[in-house]
Parts: structure tokens; C-alpha cells; sequence
């Protein structure tokens, strides 16, 4: 009996050993010096222990009567901290309800206009539409004025590393091309292909919603979708009015949004992290905007696919939004809502940008998952402490436009994109969810994603390895940059 206690043992701390190693060497795969140092520390600790086990096992000291408690007693603290580490949790009703049981009051559908995108980059001053829209809203134009004299948004584009980054500044403003391209009506709500307008007129494919969801899925994910889902859509998340304006389109501004379809497909793109490691810097913006222009890639073909069965279908991306990506995802399965409030996916945590495609062809919905991502970001706070502009909220959730949520100051954190001239993605980068899905990154992801303790031990033991403020990685040597001043 001891024989078999003591060799189960020593498969047990060899199996712990060998999970050591492999963190070690992701890792230094990840290029994660302090992490590195830490895992190596780590694995020579568990290499003692093993060391000691066996030799201990070999001089026979588990057979004695001190030896025989210790292993006993060593199974026992095993035993419990695997099943404390590794049991479900109580689920959370709230994460499994969707954006359902985020609505506490009276939610009034958000108007285009308003986004700070539309108001700084699309309205020009003097215009009719300008005056309108600030004789209406004048609490907005002090701040309006001040950012568009700055260049809008996103102000100088790669403030941060200019004149060394004007090379990543171009290809990060070349992949913006393709989504404005997208952006025309006959591609954004297209029509069936001239070869089939005839017979569809007809009659439209019968297709079962089982088959069109597995069709639809199948399809976007050969397009290069990572993740999909389907929601039965919720107007509350419909912009009301139209507020962005491309190619000089100002017929559409202030136009108000009726979607009449009754499914939403949301795709989400994986940002690389080689390219978001640099955040702040251009090469997480060229990130961004590379799938900006996928998701607009696969939206507007998902919706081409869609309209040549005979049904409707509009397909939503960067330079054409008719709602809010985030709830629809969230509606959708494919995560849920963060406290940086991006959405947070098992798969990549916030390091993706979403795309949609809303249809009336009958599908089969997908349902809202709880990941644990509400428990964590309670706790976690991460991304608060590293903000630069302190956008992203310490406390707890708020009421905001009859839904319960932690609010991003969005004017302080487009100031900062302004000052620094890119995204910043600093909060996607740091945040423990992001990291490389790796084997003990995505143990350690089965872990939090369905136990409490785990979510409390591993946000605190990512302060350790990676430490509270992570630093910049360096980018790949074909987008490299070279900085003089750090803002």
C-alpha cells in the first residue's frame, strides 16, 4: 500500500514539475523576462521537492511512522487543493442571461451622433449638420472644438513615435482603406448576384435554420472568422440615428435606424500579440486596423452569402455600424462584457475586434456564456491601475443608460489617443486574459473560468510573474519603431 502511495507521488510531482517547465519556456516563447525569471525560480523549487521526494522514498523514510503522516498528510493538502482549485463554482444567472439581466431601468437606444468618433470625425464645422447637432447638444462642443483642432480622435496619427514611426503610420493607415471601401450600400445591404435575381425572385433556398446556422458558421470561419455566434437580436442595441459619415455621404447622417431583422451574427478576429505587445505604440494600431479591415472582409461576404439564398442581410463593421457590437456578442456567446469594456472571450480575452452581419434568415441562436469574466474583473482591477488616462473605472458597476456596467470615461481615454496619436490597447495588453494560449495558460484559463478561488489566486499570481504595470514588449523587427520621447 505505502509502495503504491509513494509511486503515485512521484507521478504526481513529476506531473507538476513537467507543468512548471512548460510555463518556463512559454514564457520565454512569450518574451516575458520577469515571468521567466519567476517560472525558473518556480520549476528549480519544484525540482528540489521532487529531488528531496525520491530520495527520501529511497532511503525508505515514508515507511516510518513520521514518513507514513507526512505522505498521508501531503495526499490529503494535494487532494484538497485540486478539488478546491478545480470544482464549478456557483454560476452566475446574470453571465448565462446575457445583456437581459443587465437592464435595471429604462434603456433609451444609444444615437450614433453622439459617439465621439462621429462627433470629431465626421461633422464638419460650419455645416448644417454641425450646427444642428451642437444647437442641440452644446455640452458637448467646448470639448468637440479642442479635440478636432487637435486632429480629431486620434489626433496626429503615431504621435508617439514620430519621425521615427512614419512607415508604421502608413501601414497602419493602408488598412483602413479596405473597410471605407465596404462601406457603400450595395456592399454593406447587398443584393443577390445578378445571376441569381431571377430565380430568387421566385422563390427564396429552403434552408432549415440548423443547416443555415452550421452553414453561416462554417462559412465565416473559412474567411477567417475566429470565433462565431448568433444572438436573436435586441433592438435596445440598435443605434437609433445614423452618425458616422464616409465618402462624403451626408444624405445618410441623421437618418433614422430601423432594422427590421430578427438575428445578429457576430464574428470575432484575434489581435496577435506580437503586434499588441508594443501597445501604446503603432504596431498595435496597425493590429487593430488589419482587423478592422478582416472583419469588414468577412461581414460584408457573410451578408453577400446570405442575400444569394434570397434573405436579407446588412453587415456591420468599422465603417459601417448600425448597433453596439460588445451586447451583441455578449447576446451571442462569445464572452462577456469586461470592466475595460471590451468584451472578454475564453478563447483571447480582450485581444479581438468584432464584425456583424444582422439577417432575417431563420438561425439557430446561440446562448450567453458565463466564463467567470464579472467575477474576475471585480477583482482583478488590472487594467484600472494601468489606464494612463484613468478611463477605466476602480469601482464597482453603475447604472448607465438603464444597464448595470462599469462606464469608460470616454473623452479622458480619447484624449489620450489624441496625445499619443494610436489606440493605446495599453488595458488589452496587460490584462491576464490576454496572454498566448499556451498548455498551462489555457490550464490555468479551465481553471478561472469556472472556479472562484482560481480567478483570485491567478490574478494574484499574474501581479507576481508579470507584475502590477507590465511593461512594453518590443515589435517584430519589420514594425519596429524607435521613440524618442514617451508620453
Amino acid at each position: 500500500m505505502i509502495d503504491i502511495l509513494i509511486i503515485f507521488g512521484a507521478i504526481g510531482l513529476t506531473a507538476q514539475a513537467f507543468i512548471g517547465l512548460s510555463f518556463l519556456l512559454s514564457c520565454i516563447w512569450e518574451k516575458e523576462p520577469r515571468a521567466s525569471l519567476f517560472a525558473l525560480l518556480q520549476f528549480i523549487g519544484m525540482m528540489i521537492v521532487l529531488a528531496a521526494y525520491l530520495i527520501l522514498a529511497w532511503i525508505g523514510f515514508f515507511e516510518t511512522t513520521i514518513g507514513t503522516g507526512l505522505l498521508f498528510g501531503g495526499y490529503l493538502f494535494a487532494g484538497l487543493a485540486v478539488f478546491l482549485l478545480i470544482k464549478r463554482s456557483r454560476p452566475n444567472p446574470k453571465a448565462l442571461s446575457g445583456t437581459k439581466d443587465m437592464i435595471v431601468g429604462e434603456v433609451k437606444r444609444f444615437d450614433e451622433r453622439e459617439t465621439l468618433f462621429s462627433r470629431t470625425g465626421s461633422l464638419r464645422p460650419g455645416s448644417k449638420q454641425y450646427k444642428a447637432f451642437y444647437a442641440e447638444h452644446p455640452e458637448y462642443k467646448v470639448f468637440d472644438d479642442a479635440r478636432r483642432a487637435q486632429g480629431g480622435p486620434m489626433g496626429h496619427a503615431g504621435a508617439i513615435d514620430r519621425p521615427h514611426g512614419d512607415v508604421n503610420v502608413a501601414m497602419m493607415m493602408a488598412s483602413s482603406n479596405l473597410p471605407t471601401y465596404l462601406s457603400d450600400p450595395d456592399k454593406v445591404k447587398p443584393e443577390p448576384h445578378f445571376t441569381l435575381k431571377q430565380e430568387l425572385a421566385k422563390k427564396k433556398v429552403t434552408i432549415s435554420p440548423e443547416e443555415a446556422s452550421e452553414r453561416v458558421k462554417g462559412y465565416a470561419k473559412m474567411l477567417g472568422a475566429q470565433l462565431v455566434g448568433i444572438a436573436e437580436l435586441n433592438q435596445l442595441w440598435m443605434y437609433s440615428h445614423r452618425g458616422r459619415v464616409f465618402k462624403h455621404n451626408w444624405e445618410d447622417w441623421g437618418k433614422k435606424i430601423s432594422v427590421t431583422h430578427r438575428y445578429a451574427i457576430v464574428f470575432a478576429e484575434e489581435m496577435s500579440l506580437d503586434m499588441i505587445g508594443p501597445a501604446p505604440h503603432t504596431p498595435t494600431s496597425m493590429e487593430s486596423m488589419k482587423n478592422y479591415a478582416k472583419g469588414a472582409y468577412i461581414a460584408v461576404q457573410v451578408a453577400a452569402f446570405i442575400a444569394n439564398l434570397g434573405y436579407s442581410a446588412t453587415a456591420n463593421h468599422f465603417r459601417y455600424y448600425e448597433g453596439l457590437m460588445v451586447p451583441l456578442a455578449v447576446d451571442a456567446g462569445l464572452g462577456e462584457m469586461s470592466r475595460m469594456g471590451y468584451l472578454l472571450t475564453k478563447d483571447f480575452g480582450p485581444r479581438i475586434r468584432l464584425s456583424a452581419v444582422t439577417t432575417d434568415i431563420p438561425l439557430i441562436p446561440d446562448r450567453p456564456v458565463d466564463i467567470g469574466a464579472e467575477d474576475f474583473c471585480r477583482l482583478c482591477k488590472k487594467c484600472a491601475v494601468c489606464c494612463p488616462s484613468q478611463s477605466i473605472p476602480m469601482g464597482d458597476q453603475v447604472e448607465v443608460n438603464g444597464t448595470l456596467r462599469w462606464k469608460l470615461n470616454e473623452q479622458t481615454c480619447y484624449e489620450y489617443w489624441g496625445k499619443i496619436g494610436t489606440d493605446c490597447n495599453i488595458c488589452m495588453r496587460i490584462c491576464p486574459w490576454s496572454h498566448a494560449r499556451t498548455f498551462p495558460h489555457r490550464l490555468i484559463m479551465a481553471m478561472i473560468t469556472r472556479n472562484a478561488l482560481a480567478r483570485r489566486l491567478f490574478s494574484f499570481m499574474d501581479d507576481i510573474f508579470y507584475g502590477k504595470k507590465p511593461k512594453t514588449k518590443d515589435p517584430p523587427q519589420w514594425a519596429r519603431f524607435k521613440s524618442p520621447t514617451h508620453l
